[in-house]
């Protein structure tokens, strides 16, 4: 008995994933999800060109510091294209395909980070701004995202309601953006800025590969089947070989990313923890995970020497036995970086300045509708005017306002709408009455009043 019930449980939920997470349902004919990767794989004429010019607006972006901007050029490259190309590639053991599509790649990479070093070594805007920085060092999230919008995209290739996932992955995963700060390394001479941006570049390539080739493999697509098993088993010990040569990098950068991650983690839990002290406050944090150390601008009531060695002590806890405590406290120039604190308060300025303005513009959009409202300014304009023209040619002028209307007796107040119609002659009852039901349903006013003026 306990065994039928176990069965039954099982099939219920086995029945309950079956119609809510099938992707046969909804799976696009195979071959029209091969053909439609295929398309996008090469980079010649139009899509070469496409390119370069979402290359230039991106530059555009990063270096005017506009996120709309960056996100219009994202939407605009062709960049998913053979990077989805290499993944469905590994899944059907298509070495053609691969080769079209790593070679498209490499053609593709080399156009964006060459249009946009000449871009930058032309714009006299040559500052790096907030979003171009932010661009120079992946973490774990970045390698998170790339592999499931790499998911998304292919799943969603691989259905008939394709919908707007598309646009999204490209705009999720960022692709564009690394390029272009790349151009930036290039162009300035900054060898970091180069060399993160790629870095975060090949990261989301990689991992957006590697989704393709679990979605392809996941959803059973058909292997490419060779005449020649010879043949077959060489396309396949190339393809295993190409795999591997660009997933160890992959692998071993994604480990760092990891380690470095759980370590600025570990960091930031031992500040919360271990350096909140009553009559101080943490001013500023540096975390280094290269030089293993965590700097700290205390201001307030100076805190002993035998409480920060006591905080250190307890570092080992945190499983930061090899890192470096610095605090600096005081408020004199030479253990405070002035410059640091002098950028965290104009930074802290500027927020609360553009909330203070989100606000304010926000209030001000309120008022003047709740005023247009009011006042009657919506609902007067000129095409009110022609359809009052074509429905009474006897009316000349016509005035719309809003009022409150007090009742002595209850003591409720409510809206009244007053609608001045300028007439040449004296219009009848019908035309009155006519006139009234045309204006409480062109304006949605359900308590109006007609004042006629001839």
């Amino acid at each position: 008995m306990e065994s039928d019930k176990q069965n039954s449980r099982k099939y219920l939920i086995r029945q309950f994933f079956d119609e809510y997470l099938d992707l046969k349902r909804s799976k696009e004919d195979e071959e029209v999800t091969v053909d439609s990767i295929r398309n996008g794989v090469e980079f010649k004429g139009t899509n070469l060109w496409v390119l370069i010019f979402a290359t230039f607006i991106a530059s555009l972006g990063l270096n005017v510091n506009s996120t709309a901007v960056i996100i219009g050029a994202m939407l605009i490259s062709p960049l998913m294209g053979p990077i989805m190309g290499i993944g469905l590639a590994v899944g059907r053991n298509d070495f053609e395909l691969m080769k079209r599509s790593l070679k498209s790649y490499l053609v593709a990479t080399l156009f964006s980070v060459t249009t946009a070093t000449l871009y930058f070594l032309c714009t006299p805007l040559d500052e790096a701004q907030s979003e171009l920085l932010a661009r120079t060092s992946p973490t774990i999230y970045d390698v998170l995202i790339a592999l499931f919008g790499g998911l998304a995209g292919i799943v969603a290739l691989a259905t008939k309601e394709k919908g707007n996932v598309i646009p999204g992955v490209a705009i999720a995963t960022a692709l564009m953006p690394p390029l272009c700060t790349a151009g930036f390394g290039l162009a300035t001479g900054n060898l970091l800025y180069f060399l993160g941006a790629f870095y975060l570049y090949f990261i989301n390539s990689v991992f957006i590969s590697l989704a393709t080739f679990v979605g392809v493999r996941f959803m059973h697509f058909k292997r490419k089947e060779f005449v020649d098993k010879d043949r077959e088993r060489i396309v396949k010990r190339y393809i295993i070989w190409i795999t591997i040569v660009t997933m160890c990098p992959a692998v071993y950068l994604t480990y760092g990313i990891v380690r470095e991650t759980f370590y600025q983690t570990s960091a930031n839990n031992f500040i919360s923890h271990e350096l909140q002290f009553p009559d101080s406050q943490i001013l500023n944090r540096t975390i280094s995970y290269k030089n293993k150390e965590i700097n700290v601008v205390l201001i307030g009531k100076e805190v002993s020497q035998n409480e920060i060695l006591a905080a250190q002590a307890r570092l080992p806890e945190y499983k930061l036995g090899d890192t470096k405590l610095v605090v600096y406290q005081g408020g004199s120039n030479e253990t405070m970086d002035i410059g640091n604190i002098k950028s965290l308060v104009m930074e802290d300025f500027y927020k609360n300045s553009q909330q203070k303005l989100t606000s304010q513009s926000e209030q001000i959009d309120s008022l003047k509708a709740e005023l247009a409202q009011f006042s009657g300014s919506d609902l007067v304009n000129k095409t009110v005017g022609k359809e009052m023209q074509v429905l009474f040619p006897n009316v000349k002028t016509i005035s719309i306002s809003k009022t409150l209307q007090l009742s002595i007796d209850s003591a409720e107040v409510d809206t009244m709408a007053y609608a001045i119609i300028g007439v040449v002659r004296e219009p009848t009852a019908a035309e009155k009455a006519k006139m009234l039901d045309w204006m409480k349903a062109r304006t949605g006013a359900g308590n109006i009043q007609l004042i006629i003026k001839h």
